[in-house]
């Protein structure tokens, strides 16, 4: 009371009162804001998604599969993480393919304006292409791993040769997409130059703690195929489709504070229009993940789990008269420190496997998503992946 008397005194009452309304009327304006943002990012999420702005051509077609082709940027410069990359007018002689894992959707490679995978490397000179998968439906459940590896890839790298001109390639594959790229580079070798793998599994007894479980998983149904016979590909394939929403647990699963932390993080910030945006956009990948053929996890458990083929130098596929000492291509193996998915250790293995006479490795900070397209890739990651293709593309 005294210090309102005090105020009153002084003249300073009428303008207590005035920042107090106007300090009112803000939080009014904020609470709105944040409505608006709220209901943006939750019941209107593709008005807010940046993703796949960089133009394509789609080249080739057949069944679900898609083979994208990136022309020549219009810009000659662009903005890469708030820096300013000129890009290169002259395009380089062995073109880039970048094959896709599955269950994936393609927004990974083109997340946003400034942080797009594809304008980057399009911008340092590659003639860029990229396979997209689709999404497989009960119709493809019948698909294996090696549909992918020895139906489809070799028709979409013919397609690669003969729009580019080029009798090679490199692939640039992340993930399971880059177990796809070394496999394809075991099968071809006069047409793969150079292979960039990016969080590309090998050993998967020797990935971490889910090494553990598939090591687990590998004694159990080694035992059960020893006293019954019964391996997981003697039932319908259809019983083992992994649907998208699933696949999206999983990867979420895989670090679920960090998942918890990003709502948390966003109604922080519900106020600012730019933050959503951004959640939206990543959510937009995170939470639109595709399905796995039942076929392809008939082959994940049992080649890969329980006969850990691929340390062992055997690709995942029927025909076993090929091994991964058949590939020849300049091999480039990134992985990451905080990457539960594929451990260094899990990925290495491929260079004891190999007969490429360069082999090169490179671990960095990241997760499997951040490995690829995360916040630091474009300065941490990209650049080394581009200079090293770059240096063998001529």
């Amino acid at each position: 009371m005294k210090k309102l008397m005090n105020q009153v005194i002084k003249g300073d009452f009428a303008k207590t009162i005035k920042r107090k309304v106007e300090y009112s009327q803000e939080i009014t304006d904020l609470l709105k804001i944040s409505s608006v943002n709220a209901q943006n990012r939750f019941f209107k999420t593709d008005s807010l998604v940046q993703a796949e702005q960089t133009p394509f051509e789609v080249i080739y077609q057949e069944d679900i599969i898609k083979l994208r082709y990136y022309p020549p940027l219009n810009e000659s410069e662009i903005e890469v993480d708030g820096e300013t990359l000129a890009v290169n007018p002259n395009t380089h002689r062995i073109p880039l393919v970048l094959v896709a894992p599955l269950a994936v959707n393609m927004y990974i490679y083109d997340l946003f304006q400034d942080r797009s995978l594809v304008k980057y490397l399009r911008a340092r000179g590659f003639e860029l292409y990229l396979v997209d998968w689709g999404r497989p439906g009960w119709k493809q459940n019948h698909f294996t791993i090696e549909t992918y590896v020895a139906k489809w890839l070799p028709k979409l790298i013919d397609q690669v040769k003969q729009h580019s001109g080029s009798s090679e390639v490199s692939l640039h594959g992340w993930s399971f997409g880059g177990l796809f790229s070394a496999c394809y580079g075991a099968l071809d070798q006069q047409g793969v130059k150079n292979l960039a793998l990016i969080g590309a599994p090998c050993d998967y007894h020797a990935n971490g703690q889910l090494g553990v479980q598939y090591q687990r998983i590998s004694r159990n149904m080694k035992w059960l195929e020893r006293r019954t016979g019964w391996k997981v590909h003697n039932t319908r394939q259809r019983w083992w489709r992994s649907p998208g929403w699933v696949n999206s647990m999983m990867f979420k699963l895989t670090n679920p504070v960090g998942s918890i932390k990003g709502y948390v993080d966003l109604l922080k910030n519900l106020h600012d229009e730019e933050y959503v945006t951004s959640h939206a956009t990543n959510g937009a990948f995170l939470d639109d993940m595709v399905a796995y053929p039942g076929a392809v996890i008939q082959d994940v458990i049992q080649f890969l789990w329980v006969e850990n083929r691929l340390a062992k130098g055997e690709l995942p596929l029927r025909n076993d008269e090929v091994s991964f000492s058949n590939v020849t291509a300049d091999m480039l193996l990134v992985s990451g420190k905080q990457d539960p998915i594929v451990t260094t250790d899990c990925t290495q293995r491929f260079m004891d496997l190999v007969s490429s006479k360069t082999l090169d490795t490179h671990e960095v900070k990241g997760g499997h998503m951040g490995i690829l397209s995360g916040s630091n890739a474009p300065k941490d990651i990209w650049p080394v992946v581009a200079d090293w293709l770059e240096a063998r593309s001529q």
